[in-house]
């Protein structure tokens, strides 16, 4: 190799910033690839959004091409690592099989939608993790709702309405949030529906937003259930069928939608790799390389990052995370070649918000607690300043929403079976 190709494996937060932040470093100095199974960057924190007509899929895409001068992105999805040759294999989008060297390795596969052993989930919920994903669930609301209203019978009727969110972490709290205010919406134009759709949000913790400030936690609790969202904390689904979920609690609910939002796991592809992992993650430590290998980097969600403010514990898997993983692997990737020092990875948290759509929302900056309105506007302030593009687009969306509301029609881009729970992935 004429230069030093440093080879990332993902393009997610973590991926996306390493190869942002070496482009800067190196100057040209270093070849920089991407292997990626897509050519766009995803924008995780608006998919709710997106996938309740609030907005257009593009919106939360942004070009790797166009964000990443100088780095060159390979179409592909990795499938096998040879540590001791220094390659990755990767399977291309038409299934060639492809192979390429690399002088230093970051491993940023990301995570999948985390199943749980309960029968007919696999077959019969939503996951929500990619823009297949949530352009099909957009669909499926939409289409539940047109065939309600024209449902002769009572009973069907109610069940196509009946949605039923599971998982009360900060995607299913916004994915309740914003469907209930979306299904209302559609109902406008359907008299016999007006009042029907119900939202039900489940978990087995004992409230929303467990790892969230309870005050904040308390602040959306109240939010949700104002909009006439029905709460069942410590409560799991015992089984799902096409026709509705039964309850640990014993309750049977009639229903066409179950929305997975349990939660993640690591790419099955770490378990692949051949390397030491800790609760399903790659082991590596404080400077983010793997133990035995120190050209070989593993970031964001796939990998077991021990968390200096905590001993003894990994840190989280969330994008605040991984961008800042992502940061400090490209400047000790940089400080492998002589420039600046290798440190190790220390996070301070910042704090998180909660868009819950209309003028409400909960975050706690730098620890500060603020909801309702101003903490809309600091959401809302904080989605802008953390894309890495098409910030005017989005502010758009956002603007005629407000001006004209949302526009819900099926698109039917994306069948059912092309969105199997258990398979999908994170891009």
């Amino acid at each position: 190799m004429a230069r030093p190709r440093i080879v990332i494996v993902g393009a997610g937060f973590a991926g996306f910033t390493v190869a942002r932040k070496l482009a800067k470093l190196s100057h040209g100095s270093a070849e920089i690839v991407i292997i990626n199974p897509t050519d766009y960057f995803l924008y995780l924190p608006l998919l709710p959004e997106v996938a309740t007509g609030l907005l257009e899929p593009r919106r939360v895409t942004v070009s790797l091409a166009g964000a990443l001068p100088g780095v060159r992105v390979v179409l592909g999805e990795a499938d096998g690592f040879d540590l001791d040759g220094r390659t990755v294999s990767y399977t291309d989008p038409e299934g060639g099989a492809g192979k390429m060297g690399y002088h230093r390795l970051v491993i940023a596969v990301g995570s999948v939608n985390k199943l749980l052993p309960v029968p007919g989930v696999g077959r019969y919920a939503h996951g929500f993790r990619n823009i297949s994903e949530a352009l099909y669930l957009r669909d499926h609301i939409t289409r539940q709702i047109e065939m309600a209203g024209n449902a002769t019978d009572d009973a069907e009727r109610q069940a196509r309405c009946t949605f039923v969110v599971v998982g009360a972490g900060y995607t299913g709290t916004e994915v309740a949030a914003q469907g209930v205010l979306y299904t209302r919406d559609l109902v406008k134009p359907w008299p016999v529906l007006h009042g029907r759709p119900r939202w039900l949000l489940i978990d087995t913790a004992e409230r929303v937003l467990p790892s969230l400030d309870k005050r904040l936690a308390d602040a959306s609790d109240a939010v949700l259930r104002e909009r006439g969202v029905e709460i069942r904390t410590e409560t799991s689904v015992q089984e799902a069928s096409a026709s509705g979920v039964r309850l640990s609690t014993g309750e049977y609910v009639a229903t066409k939608s179950l929305i997975w939002c349990v939660g993640v796991r690591p790419d099955p592809l770490v378990d692949h790799v051949g390397l030491a992992t800790r609760e399903g993650r790659l082991v590596v430590d404080e400077f983010l390389t793997v133990p035995g290998y120190p050209d070989v980097y593993a970031i964001g969600d796939a990998a077991a990052v021990p968390d200096l403010t905590m001993p003894g514990q990994l840190t989280g898997m969330t994008a605040q995370h991984a961008v800042r993983h992502g940061h400090t692997a490209a400047l000790n990737i940089a400080a492998s070649y002589g420039r600046g020092r290798r440190r190790a990875y220390e996070h301070h948290d910042l704090g998180f918000v909660v868009d819950l759509g209309g003028l409400d929302a909960a975050a706690n900056p730098l620890g500060v607690a603020v909801k309702g309105f101003p903490a809309k506007v600091v959401t809302r302030g904080y989605h802008l300043l953390s894309m890495p593009g098409n910030r005017v687009r989005v502010a758009g969306d956002w603007l005629l929403d407000a001006l004209l509301g949302r526009h819900g029609v099926q698109l039917g881009l994306v069948p059912a079976d092309a969105v199997p729970l258990e398979s999908q992935s994170a891009d």
